[in-house]
């Protein structure tokens, strides 16, 4: 058997086969949703992705047998990330290969170089150069599709991760999924204890105004980078790259489900629900050939049965003061009424002392588990 050579992506044949390999991987897996690819040439493009954007510096490798590529890995120096955490650390991410174990090792031992050359004395990941996109490899929940930005990898990845040495990062994330039946025993529960919290905290709740964009922007950051201050390896976020994300999620989004809430005037809690667009993107292909494109629009113009809550965000002041369930509560109103049939809150850390609880206190369920590892070097 020859040996497998691991060589940086230089040309666009090569770029597309770094962007198309997945479909190697996981072409006869019906949960996997494929990767919308105008999204992830834009991701890995210098001249447009954010990651770049905020001054991060990136490799890109594909691990060869002859002809045949059999994996991908990115390695990448997040300056802004490592600043403001205080660290020296390489992430890795788009990491795919086939069930061999000396494929992926070729591809982690080149990225380690990558981290050796830069002074960098860790690999952390997988994230595909965005932290709020496919976060780390899932460990638990292969009986249905991810949600919008979830990932999906195959078992034998978390394998690999720690025969390498890899150990978790920090605690698992995880997804819960709610039942939105009004007759549920939890979303009764729930109203009667948001209709007591309302009136005892004179909580008020909101959507996003539009007309007034950027300073909904700046009012998120705020929340992001206060509230979740707390937590393992917070990287805190830039500016630039929120505004990009929350441009991409704006065309998107129903505003009368991205809720704010408020106390005494000042808000203090953010909650966007976004619907499940991969109950759409499963189904086209990641948009490789232009008549997935009709697909698109062929099932655009269907309901989703999910809503997704990508973020649930209150400033610590105001934990535990009902201010979460008032928001649920709406969310959940808001939602059943538009004709979603259940809500994927996902990805919350276990590290995180509120969110979990609440969610379970609401009726909801763990359907997903993701892992993010780090290696130092």
């Amino acid at each position: 058997m020859s040996a497998i050579d691991v060589r940086p992506v230089r040309t666009a044949r090569e770029r597309r086969t770094f962007l198309t390999f997945p479909w190697r991987i996981y072409r006869d897996d019906p949960l996997w949703v494929p990767p919308l690819l105008p999204e992830r040439a834009r991701t890995i493009d210098p001249q447009r992705g954010p990651f770049f954007q905020r001054g991060g510096e990136a490799e890109f490798f594909i691990a060869w047998r002859g002809g045949e590529p059999l994996g991908t890995i990115c390695a990448g120096e997040d300056k802004f990330a490592n600043r403001n955490r205080n660290k020296r650390e390489c992430v890795i991410g788009f990491f795919e290969y086939v069930d061999e174990y000396e494929v992926a090792k070729a591809l982690l031992d080149r990225s380690a170089e990558f981290a050796r050359a830069r002074d960098l004395n860790a690999l952390w990941g997988p994230f595909n150069l965005d932290y709020e996109d496919s976060y780390g490899v899932l460990i638990e929940g292969r009986d249905r599709p991810p949600a919008l930005l979830c990932g999906h990898t195959p078992p034998y990845y978390q394998d690999t991760m720690e025969r390498y040495g890899f150990e978790p990062a920090r605690g698992d994330n995880i997804a819960f999924a709610l039942d939105l039946d009004p007759e549920s025993p939890a979303l009764q529960r729930l109203s009667r204890l948001a209709s007591k919290v309302r009136q005892r905290r004179g909580i008020t709740v909101r959507q996003v105004d539009l007309t007034r964009w950027e300073e909904e922007v700046d009012t998120i950051l705020r929340l992001l980078n206060v509230a979740l201050a707390h937590l393992p390896d917070h990287i805190g976020w830039h500016r630039g790259a929120l505004a990009s994300t929350l441009t991409s999620l704006r065309e998107i989004a129903d505003p009368e489900l991205v809720l704010f809430a408020a106390v005494d005037g000042e808000t203090v809690a953010w909650f966007p629900g976004i619907k499940n667009l991969n109950e759409v993107f499963i189904h086209v292909n990641g948009l490789r050939y232009p008549w997935d494109y009709v697909r698109l629009w062929w099932h655009m113009r269907r309901q989703p049965e999910c809503l997704s809550i990508k973020s649930a965000l209150v400033l610590p002041e105001y934990w535990g003061s009902g201010v979460a369930v008032v928001l649920f509560d709406e969310m959940a109103r808001r939602a059943g009424g538009k004709g979603y049939t259940w809500i994927d809150a996902s990805l919350t850390s276990v590290d995180n002392p509120n969110t979990p609880d609440l969610a379970k206190n609401l009726g909801g369920e763990i359907y997903k588990r993701y892992r993010v590892y780090r290696l130092y070097l």
